[in-house]
């Protein structure tokens, strides 16, 4: 019973968080940059969770899974209605390359440098440190551009700037569901052809969801009607993804992305009022996350600051990198890897997901270095960005990417 109330509590406090007067940078700059990252939800979650306060027990975080798996599957369908073809299109190649350039240079700064101590560590086999591994890189590759949009929208950043930002940090999020693909291949299987077979499946059934979802919206006007379905649509394709022991992320992307690409626009309409469920639905989620931390592992805590400070590195010199290749196609800040260190919810989507399909002590391991590292990234985050509203001093050139 306590663990309910609080559970209501919290999702009261996300509609209040959700509000658009609170999320106004205009009214308090401050309360807005907290609402947008969610994280005094993660905060709260971790407080609360088996390891410290112990409201939340281990049973009821195995009660959870549906709640958790719901929240994921929100989480991809809402990233899958942001592919939009007609813009992704229109887009030149070199903000392509950018993106990867940001987000393949953190990968691979943390990445690589990482697998040795994991590797002698964990105890496992190599292929399941393969795939964990992977996906700690994957966490480090992407970064979140709320920084940049409150900063245009508080007028401290010229819009073009900021929503430069914004572009390359949700493109880089292609990269790591790419390598979650990866990392799920090695790790849910005994061997990663039939890892990769399943991954498969699970887009068919997100596809397959998301043509039916198409097929029931088409010829739908009342926007009642098309929110119904599409919520439905949405619980039906979690659930599925769920019981098949598949990734829901994973299929909530292939869906959003198949009714985004086939649905016309009875799905557009339905798209901008799941905006006003996204918000809340995600800090919850967050929430959710944050509960799943144990704090007592002390090779975690060894790991954080390495996994800290390569993947500040590696950001700024992909930022320097990104700079280099489109910065003729965008309006890009000069210091651009330092709005790049906030690290995103998607990333926490990422390792919670890799917790669920792969439970295991290797795998808590990296959830609890991200989730920790996406407390202190945040922290750092509202710091750097200062140097990227702050003009470089004349004539300074090199690794910071500045003119």
């Amino acid at each position: 019973m306590q663990a309910l109330l609080v559970l209501l509590a919290i999702a009261a406090l996300s509609l209040l968080a959700s509000d658009r007067r609170v999320l106004d940078p205009g009214r308090s700059a401050a309360l807005a940059q907290l609402a947008a990252s969610g994280l005094l939800f993660l905060a709260l979650g971790a407080l609360v969770g088996p390891d410290a306060l112990r409201i939340f027990s281990p049973k009821d975080l195995v009660a959870m899974q549906p709640l958790l798996a719901l929240g994921l599957g929100v989480a991809g369908v809402s990233v899958g209605l942001n592919l939009e073809p007609r813009l992704l299109r229109m887009l030149p190649k070199e903000i392509y390359l950018a993106a990867l350039a940001h987000s393949g240079t953190a990968f691979l700064w943390v990445a690589l440098p990482l697998a040795g101590p994991l590797l002698f560590t964990a105890g496992m086999p190599a292929g399941a440190v393969v795939g964990a591994v992977a996906l700690l890189g994957a966490a480090a590759s992407l970064s979140s551009g709320h920084f940049a949009v409150l900063g245009y929208r508080t007028g401290r950043m010229e819009r073009h700037r900021g929503l430069s930002v914004a572009l390359l940090t949700m493109l880089d999020d292609v990269v790591g569901l790419g390598v979650l693909m990866i990392a799920l291949s090695f790790g849910t299987a005994a061997l990663p052809w039939e890892g990769l077979g399943l991954v498969v499946l699970t887009l068919l059934l997100g596809a397959v969801c998301g043509a039916l979802l198409a097929f029931l919206m088409h010829g739908l006007s009342d926007l009642g009607e098309l929110m119904a379905v599409l919520l439905g649509g949405v619980a039906l394709v979690s659930g599925a993804a769920a019981y098949l022991r598949m990734s829901t992320l994973l299929a909530g992307v292939a869906c959003g992305a198949t009714l985004i690409w086939v649905g016309g626009r009875a799905v557009h309409q339905a798209a901008r009022v799941l905006g006003r469920f996204e918000r809340p639905a995600y800090l919850l989620l967050i929430f959710l996350v944050g509960v799943h931390v144990h704090t007592r592992d002390l090779m975690a805590w060894a790991l954080l600051p390495a996994y800290l400070g390569l993947r500040f590195l590696g950001k700024i010199l992909g930022g320097a990198l990104a700079q280099r290749v489109a910065g003729h196609r965008l309006s890009l800040p000069p210091r651009l890897g330092y709005a790049l260190i906030p690290q995103g919810g998607l990333a926490l989507c990422l390792v919670a997901e890799y917790l669920v399909l792969v439970p295991g002590s290797l795998s808590q391991r990296v959830f609890d270095v991200v989730v920790a590292g996406a407390i202190i990234n945040e922290l750092l985050g509202n710091r750097a960005f200062q140097r990227v509203l702050t003009p470089p001093s004349h004539g300074r050139r090199g690794w910071e990417g500045t003119p």
